[in-house]
């Protein structure tokens, strides 16, 4: 079935508004968090995070770097790409204008000052980067592999499309920035310009969506003529190989996603868009089939994706190291916008799941409890105690440690500080019978049908603790809709009540349709029983280990001295039960031999049963909240 896109800023903000598909999204002013987990974050983030990532790019000189086009290359600060964070930000700062800001005239201010200094640095024909093409800067594109000049425009061009469908509308002073650096991005690198891709993809994100506010075809047959000239090793050699560029092989001959890990997905997510605003079917099947692949074989139990530090990229199938694990926060937010790209096209509601993992265990675990620090990377296994940072120093390096307040590439922040500002437009859609449910949050719904009529709900839900889901109908008619709940695959025995009773319902979507009446309430009981999970015996880096997991949240065994986790043993035999602190297993420490050589015999089964002790386990998003501390997801068997 399709679902035609009404006009991008009739119903409020929505990141990805495709013109044909599955599902429609709902906009911000469609959907509003109004509690709970989620809203706790969108509510820090709004408060805390925004402003420390300002100030941030302030002290540092980023935001300053946008000074005339005829700036000095001796004034700017920061790396290449920097220009991308104050994009990004400005994106985050937009959307939460859209979702309604504690303070928005104050964000507001800062969007208009932003827009004023961005847009006296943009060159007369639209050009707008602060680190080429200045006195004493290296020219124009003159290093595609590195330069991440269209990877900055695509930021810009994100960040002007929330600007505009949020409140700024077609007249915004940032969308017109946008569309001047989109028309020079046409002339320069068209049909008859540049025959070049930037090192690093966004780009192609980036026209898509301009394409879809202003109505500009040119702007998707750009977004489309990147996408075919990938992977034809048109960039320069570099000893990372052609893969860390995404530029190795053709998107349509890629078995799976593949090289950097944020490239590769933001790539991807890029292809969909060009698919259905193309109609190309051929091409959004091959990167769903990609991205099913890469789901199955390169990702790690908490959703992310990137096992290797050296190149940020995936490795081989089933190389996922835990104490190795690179799971970029940038890898989450792009894995989530593929998703997402990928369930409107197709109605699949297996990238609810994808959703869904992603967001409790590298989302919710990247920031931290003020706002402040955040990770970049997301081991699964930290064997030496996290130091803390100072909070007025940057973290030069990116794996391992704690939560830092900034980091030398401090791409993560941003990137989920626009996610949680936009994350109530991820929460439900509407197909041609009524609206469905895909991620649970404390949440008012108010928008019309596909036939025009007007619906409302209200959703409330203790997840992730508390697995009960209530839907109340706050606005109907006399005729009959439907509404589609979600039952996650780790909630098998779950129970769906209504006004005609209790009934199991099974895994996936569960579908009520009638006429309902204002104030009827359907209440899914999702059970949240902690569980023990295995891996898959191909991953030889966990073989023999278990993991905890409970309801959407997977657990870890975390220390601050008392315990040595590297000699933790677990007896799988005995179930995980909650406990006050989180979940218990039984586990036992056994005491390595004196220090020598590591190796021998292995030791005989004496028949004995060694004695285990109560452990308890903690979300894996608290890990490293109360200290420096060691910590590991899998867990060694008995």
């Amino acid at each position: 079935m399709t679902v035609t896109s009404p006009d991008t800023t009739a119903v409020g903000g929505r990141p990805v508004v495709p013109s044909r598909g599955g599902l429609r999204p709902l906009g911000q002013r469609e959907v509003r968090i109004t509690g709970g987990f989620w809203r706790a974050r969108q509510d820090v983030n709004a408060t805390a995070t925004l402003p420390h990532a300002r100030s941030w790019m302030d002290r540092l000189g980023w935001t300053a770097n946008f000074a005339g086009p005829d700036a000095t290359s001796a004034r700017r600060r920061g790396r290449e790409f920097t220009d991308s964070e104050v994009y990004k930000l400005l994106e985050a700062m937009s959307w939460e204008v859209g979702r309604g800001a504690t303070a928005p005239e104050e964000l507001e201010a800062q969007i208009v000052e932003l827009t004023s200094v961005i847009a006296a640095a943009q060159a007369p024909d639209g050009y707008l980067h602060t680190a080429f093409g200045r006195p004493g800067q290296p020219d124009r594109y003159s290093d595609l592999l590195w330069g991440h000049e269209l990877y900055c425009t695509g930021h810009l061009l994100q960040a002007a499309v929330a600007r505009a469908r949020t409140c700024g509308g077609d007249d915004d002073p940032l969308l017109a920035v946008a569309r001047r650096a989109a028309d020079h991005v046409c002339e320069a690198f068209g049909p008859n310009g540049t025959p070049g891709v930037c090192g690093h993809p966004e780009i192609e994100l980036g026209l898509v969506e301009l394409a879809r506010v202003t109505g500009e075809r040119r702007y998707l047959d750009q977004a489309a003529l990147f996408v075919e000239r990938r992977g034809h090793r048109t960039l320069p050699r570099h000893h990372f190989g052609w893969s860390y560029f995404s530029d190795d092989e053709p998107v349509r001959e890629s078995a799976v996603l593949h090289g950097h890990a944020v490239r590769a997905l933001y790539l991807a997510a890029g292809a969909v868009d060009v698919a259905v605003e193309t109609g190309d079917d051929e091409l959004l099947r091959t990167v769903a089939a990609q991205f099913d692949r890469t789901w199955a074989r390169r990702t790690y139990l908490t959703g992310g994706m990137g096992s290797r530090h050296a190149d940020e990229a995936f490795g081989d199938d089933f190389v996922l190291p835990a104490d190795r694990a690179y799971s970029e926060t940038c890898a989450g937010v792009a894995a989530i916008m593929l998703a997402w790209r990928l369930l409107l096209a197709t109605g699949d509601g297996r990238y609810d799941e994808v959703i869904e993992r992603i967001l409790y265990n590298v989302v919710a675990t990247a920031i931290g409890d003020d706002g402040r620090s955040f990770f970049y990377a997301h081991t699964l296994h930290q064997r030496t105690p996290t130091a803390a940072s100072a909070h007025d120093e940057e973290q030069l390096g990116f794996g391992g440690g704690p939560r830092a307040p900034w980091f030398e590439v401090s791409c993560c922040l941003p990137n989920a500080a626009r996610l949680l500002a936009s994350l109530s437009c991820y929460l439900v859609t509407a197909d041609d019978t009524g609206l469905r449910l895909h991620q649970y949050a404390d949440a008012e719904v108010a928008t019309r049908l596909a036939d025009g009529r007007e619906v409302g709900l209200r959703v409330r839900t203790g997840l992730p603790d508390d697995g009960t889901v209530t839907v109340r109908v706050t606005k109907t008619d006399d005729q009959p809709w439907s509404i589609t709940l979600r039952v996650p695959q780790w909630a098998a025995g779950a129970e769906l009540v209504t006004t005609h009773g209790r009934r199991h319902v099974p895994v996936g979507d569960i579908v009520v349709y009638r006429t309902f009446a204002v104030g009827e309430e359907i209440r899914l009981e999702l059970p949240t029983r902690p569980r023990f999970t295995a891996p898959d015996p191909r991953v030889d880096a966990t073989r023999g280990c278990v993991a905890v997991e409970r309801g959407p949240l997977v657990y870890c065994a975390e220390s601050t001295g008392e315990h040595d986790l590297d000699t933790l043993r677990v007896d799988a035999a005995v179930p995980p039960v909650d406990a006050a602190a989180g979940v218990e297993v039984r586990a036992r420490f056994d005491v390595p031999d004196a220090d020598g050589w590591p190796y021998g015999p292995p030791r005989p089964d004496d028949g004995t049963t060694r004695a285990t002790t109560p452990l308890n386990l903690v979300p894996y998003h608290r890990w490293a909240r109360g200290g420096p501390s060691t910590m590991r997801v899998w867990l060694p068997g008995t």
